[in-house]
């Protein structure tokens, strides 16, 4: 525990040693009367009610947020569909297609072997993607009586949005573990909601993997706090342990970028073993002088990292696994280690997710307060740890402070310890990569609020300013969380029953226009071509046959996926004619916004992107690299609609409106030996 303790006389002794000492029956009987006993039990029972209450409350919020802006319930189906938006559209369709299969075991057999999400290619999407969740409820939603009362999207989205419930609970018991008191949890819970923007977008991306994901990550952060909490006994430690392990494999099978996130929780209990902040497991790297422990230490930290990454880089050379190579690509091009150019490092530096969170969030955060208690908490703890690690090495077991006949020691409880070195590590990977933000910030309002709550910060802050006892110091830590709640209450609830109660509608008619040309006027088995978001939605409404998609985890797709998106660059019509056919394109689908893009600037442009891979010169005023070289073709998606011969040729206009282009493709004239051995036209 991170406290300052009296003692008299001697050393202190070391306070995870001290705390071993068991209570017995008599000390308990002592020092808990019944009464009060019974009084705990009831105040934890209520505070338990609470969380749940709260749980679910942020349930209601966010489902009532996705029906007032969307009016989902009165929207026809094509038009929910299309709400889940790019690759959401893309995971929805299995849960779609596993309940329109003729039984469950047909269904299985058509994910493991599916040929309509790549054309001219069978994958197993079981092992290429991360939708164990669609076939958990598919399978459920099937067997289950509900299907006369609650139709199939409902019970997803209410699946997605329950899990909020668990993700806020979690947070609750975090706070709750650290701190002692619900009041912690409450506050937690509240500051959960009111930074909705930047705690989470489930409301509006709800397919999307985080959103399953990030709820059992919390609980495993939960799980993780009570299992470093000292005393536990044997059971409870094997119960933490075991909801450990299920909420790490939820998170694992839930999103597709679990183990880079488990690898920073590595990093986290490796960093607190060899600073000595947790029970120590390897007994001969912390004995010796200072400089035979710190140089112990680095040699143990170099073979560590450089057995990871060498068996790392032969795993995957052994088995050619190269689904994440795009990911390495990206870090290294965004901290100036490699190549800018990569096509795909550039789709992701490009966009505005993958660059440094902007400021205006801090700003957001510090306007609900949850910023400041955590800041405070962050840097007196951030000391202390730093100074008990000093004195771990150092090979002295506390740091002592004397202050007349009185001996002052600090220490840092394992739980307080891992729980601030999650939110640092985190915080800077949010920092460094906006979309990550979202698995920082939940844990902030639940650091944030034991800050508010903790007692021995609120101790400390006593003991400097010489007014402390443990009266005052309760009165502070449970006064001063209630006055942040009421101030929160009168400044937001009027914002939130406003925010309630704001109607909106769903309104896409080009895309509704293009989805229901495609259902009545094409062949089920039409390969169609176009914008990895666009096909998403393709495939979900209307079951036709994709060349590419936004599941970007496959180095086959990624290629395939620049080479579908010539389209959009400076090529001939005979080439883009043949790179489409060669994926057994049947319909092309050209969109204005991106053929004339206008959201990002100079060079983060698609077509730019696609310039600079070729070795063009990019569009309009400003400098170029002085390799490339202009353009021997106009740009196809622009060209096109001139109706020139020489498109007319390989393409025909079937579809257009305001945003969308369908370009049917003529099929070659193939060549056949005839019998004597000359060639004859079919």
């Amino acid at each position: 525990m991170t406290a300052l303790r009296q003692r008299k006389g001697s050393r202190a002794k070391d306070f995870s040693q001290e705390n071993q000492r068991p209570e017995t029956t008599q000390d308990t009987k002592e020092k808990t009367p019944p009464s009060e006993s019974v009084w705990s039990i009831v105040w934890s029972v209520a505070g338990a009610l609470l969380g749940v209450s709260l749980g679910l409350l942020t349930c209601i919020y966010v489902a009532t947020l996705h029906e007032n802006d969307l009016w989902f319930s009165n929207i026809k189906e094509v038009e929910r569909e299309i709400s889940f938006r790019t690759e959401c559209g893309l995971y929805y369709s299995y849960y779609k297609q596993l309940l329109r299969a003729p039984s469950i075991q047909q269904g299985f057999f058509e994910l493991v072997n599916e040929n309509t999400t790549e054309s001219k290619r069978t994958i197993n999407l079981l092992q290429r993607m991360n939708i164990y969740q669609e076939v958990f409820l598919g399978v459920l939603y099937r067997i289950l009586p509900i299907q006369e009362y609650l139709e199939p999207v409902y019970f997803y989205i209410y699946s997605v949005f329950g899990l909020q419930t668990v993700y806020v609970i979690a947070l609750y018991a975090t706070s709750w573990l650290l701190s002692g008191t619900w009041l912690a949890g409450v506050l937690a819970a509240v500051w959960y909601i009111l930074n909705r923007i930047d705690t989470t977008r489930v409301e509006f991306t709800i397919p999307l993997r985080e959103n399953w994901s990030l709820p059992f990550f919390a609980l495993q952060v939960a799980a993780i706090t009570y299992y470093l909490k000292p005393q536990l006994k044997p059971l409870q430690q094997k119960l933490a342990l075991l909801l450990i392990f299920m909420s790490t494999l939820a998170f694992s099978l839930t999103w597709q970028f679990n183990q880079f996130i488990l690898l920073i929780q590595a990093l986290i209990f490796f960093a607190l073993d060899c600073l000595d902040l947790i029970a120590p497991g390897q007994k001969n790297l912390k004995t010796g002088s200072v400089l035979a422990r710190v140089v112990k230490l680095l040699i143990h930290c170099i073979l560590v990292f450089g057995l990871t990454f060498t068996i790392n880089y032969l795993t995957k050379k052994v088995l050619l696994l190269k689904s994440d190579e795009h990911i390495y690509k990206f870090i290294k091009a965004k901290f100036g280690l490699g190549s800018t150019r990569d096509f795909d490092a550039k789709l992701y530096l490009c966009e505005e997710a993958f660059g440094v969170m902007p400021l205006d969030t801090f700003e957001r955060l510090a306007g609900t307060l949850v910023l400041y208690p955590y800041i405070c908490a962050l840097t007196i703890f951030m000391i202390i740890l730093m100074v008990v690690a000093a004195g771990n090495l150092s090979d002295s077991s506390t740091i002592h402070l004397l202050k007349g006949n009185e001996e002052k020691t600090m220490s840092i409880r394992p739980d307080i310890a891992y729980n601030l070195l999650h939110t640092v590590f985190f915080g800077l990977l949010a920092y460094s990569t906006m979309r990550m933000k979202y698995i920082w910030t939940g844990h902030m309002c639940a650091f944030a609020a034991y800050g508010a709550c903790s007692r021995e910060l609120w101790g400390l802050y006593l003991r400097v300013i010489h007014f402390h006892s443990k009266t005052k110091e309760r009165l502070v830590r449970y006064t001063v969380p209630l006055f942040i709640i009421v101030f929160l209450y009168y400044k937001f609830w009027p914002k939130l029953t406003e925010e309630m109660s704001e109607l909106r509608e769903f309104y896409d008619p080009d895309t509704v226009e293009l989805m229901n040309w495609i259902s009545s006027k094409t062949s089920k088995k039409a390969v169609f071509a176009g914008s990895m978001q666009l096909l998403a939605g393709i495939k979900l409404c209307t079951g036709r046959v994709l060349t590419n998609h936004p599941h970007y985890e496959d180095k086959a797709l990624r290629e395939r996926t620049k080479q579908v998106y010539q389209i959009y660059a400076h090529q001939s019509p005979e080439d883009v004619h043949k790179i489409l056919r060669s994926f057994g394109t049947d319909y092309v689908v050209l969109e204005d916004s991106i053929c004339y893009e206008r959201r990002h600037s100079r060079g983060c442009r698609l077509r730019d992107l696609l310039d600079v891979a070729n070795g063009h010169i990019m569009d309009g005023p400003g400098e170029n690299d002085p390799d490339l070289t202009p353009a021997q073709h106009p740009r196809f998606c622009d060209e096109i609609k001139t109706d020139d011969p020489a498109y007319t040729k390989y393409f025909t206009r079937v579809f257009k409106n305001k945003t969308f282009h369908v370009y049917k493709l003529k099929k070659g004239r193939k060549k056949v030996k005839s019998v004597k051995g000359s060639n004859a036209d079919v």
